[in-house]
């Protein structure tokens, strides 16, 4: 690297340097001679303006600015599972080894693990043809996660040479004669630019739900595996627990968490908890297919912008293995507050409460990552991506703009309530503000798949809860006694709706996971006591006399069986309830 640049200005994170002709918007530049981590972000003329990644104090105009003409880039192979990075890839875990607590100003550290053999098994013949994405083989790089080693998805040629054995990621494993008869040497190690889409053959429509085990998600506002979904609430209403959750039970191969933002100590805690977390999948730690991301609020606010664009690119290559990928973004609020920061300190025309007026298409890029494909490659796997992201806006009040903007490109809203979790009921997703644009292309899976009354059933219980809405109304204005007998017990259903079933206990160790078979029968045990109440009443029955039946009880603790005993438990149940009815009515 050659000195080419001077710095004429420096404003916080933003540097202003001259000399800057040869380089290019989002190249790379190493800021003093403390070797600062920088990218360019806008050009006039011979000034650049450059956003560092690591705090700027004691550096002043005069310094040199030097070029690396690379874009922002992470490195992918074997070993990014299990590890936790800052916003650029650093490893945080090996710079706290080799520096201690604090990470100092351009420490300059591999991001993979150069030192570190990995067992390699070939499975593609010398001499076929390769192109872009195909398989050459495998790494095991953890328990639970097998690593595809894949063709980079720009290089296409006959493979001349290839062979199983233990490597660093920085050995060549084989070459590759390109149609210009350079020879092309394979690494397991790729290099990719973070803010560029990495290529795929054909995106698909969402088909499946991803089925997450949260009676909320599932049953009332369900998310497609390659769908996108937002998690607005304000401050203590749960989301990064909905997320974690999400994190443990979701059908997803891989995770990834990018903790943006965030306090400290919440990045402490998920830094503590996965490792000692069981994964439902394996019996492995849930570590063991996890990437973390930690940038959190006491880090330098331009690397807050980078590592949502990290995580994604770390995401897009795992899905081009074919597995399925749930990259969770905590929050992009923080994310937000980030660009508003360097915009303004670009001397930008403000947009909306100052945010930037490339706010929306910056949101709208990184959700567009998202997204079931069929990937590069000659075995047609299918890939994907299912992105969640949460939102905080200020004092929950979700018509500002990050919310708003997010909202015009997610299909999936799971609002939170701050009245609901006050009331201590968890998950508290708002079912009435609430939405899934994905619940009608699920139906067919529902009813195929777990119960052809699914859908039904579902309606149903909207209806239940939008109909208690209205008569809350009226029981705050006249009281519960001016209500007839089939109001009380639509009351009575929809508190069993919201208690039994609506609510769950993230840390119960039966109810944190809930099948989709365990959740039908739990909704067709609550409709049919709804069913049979009608019939009472019809029948002459006070409403204080089903409000008494023992089933009830029954029915509550129902979401606390073992998963084993479902089938069996929900017979019994159903059973009793007739049984109860009868002799009511007999009476």
């Amino acid at each position: 690297m050659a000195k080419h640049g001077v710095i004429t200005k420096v404003s916080g994170p933003l540097i202003v340097a001259s000399g800057m002709e040869s380089v290019q918007v989002y190249d790379v530049v190493r800021v003093s001679n403390k070797g600062l981590i920088g990218e360019v972000l806008e050009l006039r003329g011979d000034l650049a303006s450059i956003q560092v990644y690591e705090e700027t104090a004691g550096i002043g105009p005069g310094e040199p600015v030097y070029f690396t003409n690379e874009p922002l880039s992470v490195e992918l192979g074997p070993g990014l599972i299990e590890a936790i990075f800052d916003g650029i890839e650093r490893p945080l875990d090996k710079i706290y080894e080799s520096h201690g607590a604090n990470i100092p100003l351009g420490v300059d550290i591999p991001k993979l693990n150069r030192d570190r053999i990995w067992s390699f098994t070939a499975t593609r013949k010398v001499g076929s043809h390769v192109s872009g994405g195909d398989i050459l083989g495998t790494v095991p790089e953890t328990e639970s996660v097998l690593h595809k080693i894949m063709v980079p998805p720009l290089i296409s040629g006959e493979l001349i040479e290839l062979e199983s054995g233990d490597y660093k990621i920085t050995d060549v494993i084989g070459k590759i004669r390109l149609k210009d008869g350079t020879i092309y040497e394979l690494k397991m190690l790729q290099t990719w630019p973070v803010r560029k889409k990495r290529p795929f053959s054909k995106k698909l429509a969402p088909k499946e739900p991803m089925v997450t085990g949260q009676r909320v998600i599932d049953t009332l506002f369900p998310i497609s595996i390659g769908g996108i979904a937002a998690i607005p609430g304000p401050f203590g209403s749960g989301k990064t627990v909905v997320q974690h959750q999400l994190a443990k039970w979701a059908d997803a191969d891989i995770i990834v968490y990018i903790g943006c933002g965030e306090r400290g100590n919440e990045m402490t805690d998920v830094l503590m908890e996965f490792p000692e977390l069981k994964d439902p999948r394996t019996g492995q730690s849930l570590m063991k297919r996890t990437v973390l991301i930690a940038n959190t609020s006491n880090m330098p606010v331009a690397a807050r912008e980078a590592s949502i664009y990290t995580g994604i690119t770390i995401a897009e290559y795992y899905r081009d293995m074919g597995y399925k990928v749930a990259i969770m973004a905590d929050s992009t609020s923080r994310w937000a507050e980030a660009l508003r920061e360097m915009s303004s300190r670009l001397e930008e025309m403000p947009g909306e409460e100052g945010y930037p007026a490339y706010l929306g298409s910056r949101i709208s890029e990184f959700y567009e990552r998202a997204g079931i494909v069929e990937c590069l490659g000659d075995d047609q796997r299918l890939g994907a991506i299912t992105a969640i992201g949460a939102v905080s806006p200020p004092g929950g009040d979700t018509s500002e703009p990050v919310s708003q903007a997010t909202l015009r490109i997610v299909k999936v809203f799971w609002g939170l309530s701050a009245s609901l979790a006050y009331r201590r009921h968890f998950p508290a997703i708002d079912w009435l503000k609430s939405y899934s644009l994905y619940s009608e292309q699920m139906k067919d899976f529902f009813d195929t798949n777990v119960d052809r009354n699914w859908s039904n059933y579902v309606q149903n219980i909207m209806t239940l809860l939008q109909e208690e809405a209205s008569l809350q109304e009226i029981v705050r204005l006249v009281g519960i006694d001016a209500l007839g007998s089939s109001d009380r017990l639509k009351l009575l259903v929809a508190q069993m709706i919201r208690e039994d079933y609506l609510h769950q206990n993230a840390f119960h160790e039966v109810d944190t996971y809930s099948s989709l078979n365990k959740q039908f029968q739990l909704m067709k045990m609550i409709l049919t006591f709804n069913e049979k109440g009608k019939e009472a009443i019809q029948n002459g029955i006070h409403f204080k006399q089903i409000d008494k039946l023992p089933i009830r009880e029954k029915i509550g603790r129902f979401k606390y069986v073992k998963e084993t005993d479902v089938n069996q438990v929900a017979q019994d149940i159903h059973l009793e309830m007739m049984q109860q009815f009868e002799s009511l009515v007999k009476e």
